[in-house]
């Protein structure tokens, strides 16, 4: 008896997705927000072992994101012309001993630089590993697999404050010794790309059309907006609805672990749907959903809503790596690169135009955040125009199952 075809591509699909040569991506994909976020759970034990203040440790997360935004507009295309596997390997090593400099670090001026370096190191980590990751899946699973590398990072990012809380309860350093070794593992397996001299390089020119920058719109409008919705929601249930900062955590712990169970089956929904329609379905829905959370005044009800609606709102970052990872195939890397940094800069954003309604006019900063999602879904809608609705060649709902 004979093997249907359909059985055969879908054991072939698990078995690339989940072999040790994949997993060195997804592992990094996880570690990133772990490095970023780390810092969040441990304010006080910084303000106590540096003696700063509340605004002063808040650096420690700026001073991550910035230098990190601004650099992953060229990091992308600066690892494909000088190759991936090297400057991975570089930037890994340079997050490990960045790290340690957070261990090791006497002062918070010492300590803030070396947060500075880690965001340096991690602006060439997540463009170049998904732009490895798309050479080494077919494109057919591609939706998939980048829906799997999203799912971990949305773990990544749900369970840095635990991670650091819990190293904090021993001592706060622990977490970035952790952070450091993982990075020097990571740094003996980079993606494969070799560097791309003289007219082969990689240029910046081919990222200067329609459907990259519709991209860069989409990316900072869904930063800003609905994708970025989960800080207003924690502010809310803290200041707004008096719930305590562990249960807080915990509710936006949850909603991350939703987040990541589902990433999985939006890179399925990618790779059967078709970008256009995925991309498209997903800006309509999570604008729908995230414009009404601010008439919810009860912590019990809005606790279970959000952890529902975070696992959709996840929809959309996937389909925004998908698109970069295939927008510009001679400079994948700096395609996703720089839509990423539009990415940053709408999370850094966003809060600064939303929180501060949120006090007295909670229905008006959900609803113009989630409101973006509708420049979101415009700029997707340019981004895919020439793109069927259907699936690309080669793809079954079998094999998308």
């Amino acid at each position: 008896m004979t093997t249907p075809p359909e059985a055969v591509d879908r054991h072939e699909t698990t078995e690339r997705l989940l072999t040790w040569a994949t997993l060195p991506f997804f592992v990094g994909g996880f570690l990133g927000p772990v490095g970023t976020l780390s810092v969040i759970s441990i304010y006080p034990e910084l303000r106590e072992s540096f003696g700063v203040s509340t605004g002063a440790v808040n650096w420690s997360l700026s001073g991550y994101f910035l230098p990190m935004a601004a650099l992953m507009l060229v990091s992308g295309t600066i690892g494909e012309r000088f190759g991936r596997r090297r400057v991975t390997r570089a930037a890994f090593v340079l997050y490990a001993v960045a790290s340690l400099g957070c261990v090791l670090a006497p002062n918070f001026g010492l300590f803030l630089a070396a947060r500075v370096l880690q965001g340096v190191g991690n602006a060439f980590v997540t463009p170049l590993l998904i732009a490895g990751l798309a050479e080494v899946i077919r494109p057919a699973r591609l939706g998939t697999a980048v829906g799997i590398y999203s799912g971990f990072q949305a773990v990544g990012g749900a369970a840095a404050p635990f991670i650091s809380g819990l190293a904090a309860v021993i001592d706060w350093r622990l977490a970035f010794v952790v952070i450091g070794l993982v990075a020097l593992v990571l740094a003996t397996r980079p993606p494969a790309g070799e560097p791309r001299p003289a007219a082969s390089a990689p240029p910046i020119r081919p990222l200067m059309t329609v459907r990259m920058s519709s991209l860069w719109v989409a990316a900072l409008s869904a930063a800003a907006g609905p994708i970025g919705i989960g800080v207003l929601v924690g502010v809310y249930l803290r200041d707004g609805l008096d719930v305590s900062s562990s249960t807080t955590g915990t509710i936006l712990l949850v909603s991350g672990f939703s987040a990541m169970a589902l990433s999985p089956t939006w890179g399925r929904l990618i790779d059967r749907w078709g970008t256009r329609r995925a991309a498209i379905g997903s800006a309509s829905v999570v604008t729908v959903l995230t414009v009404p959370l601010g008439l919810i005044d009860s912590p019990w009800l809005l606790a279970p809503v959000w952890v529902a609606v975070a696992a959709l709102v996840g929809f959309v970052p996937v389909n925004l790596q998908h698109l970069a990872a295939i927008a510009v195939p001679d400079n994948r890397g700096g395609a996703l690169s720089s839509v990423l940094a539009f990415r940053f800069f709408g999370h850094a954003v966003g809060p600064l135009i939303w929180v501060p309604l949120l006090a007295d006019h909670p229905v008006v900063a959900f609803g113009g955040a989630g409101a973006l999602g509708l420049v979101t879904l415009g700029a997707f809608a340019v981004a895919t125009r020439s793109d069927g609705s259907r699936p690309r060649a080669g793809t079954s709902a079998t094999a998308a199952a």
